[in-house]
């Protein structure tokens, strides 16, 4: 199995608009082959001192059950339209791509 954690950095007061379009696009993510968890997330104050808050980042994690399929759901024809249409909204991507050990 295979997790995900992008955290996608979004331009200042453009979080809702985000979450609006990548609500979107779930259910044809959530029916591709090898899915099995993919959910955007953002901080909530905790109170615990190693937390850094930060507003402006929607963190999606995800689970997939090969590293194939995670490719194979990049390469997607609605990933690539979600990305053009998310393309003004996003200051900076970063991803990490985990397996249990």
């Amino acid at each position: 199995m295979i997790h995900v954690i992008a955290s996608i950095h979004i331009k200042k007061d453009r979080v809702p608009e985000f979450i609006e379009i990548f609500k979107a696009n779930m259910p044809a993510v959530l029916k591709e082959k090898g899915c099995l968890e993919y959910v955007p997330t953002i901080d909530v104050p905790s109170g615990l001192p190693p937390q850094e808050l930060n507003g402006s980042v929607v963190t999606i994690v995800e689970k997939w059950e090969s590293l194939e399929d995670l490719r194979v759901h990049l390469a997607a024809p609605h990933m690539l339209v979600y990305k053009e249409k998310v393309r003004d909204l996003v200051d900076k991507v970063t991803l990490k791509v985990l397996e249990k050990v």
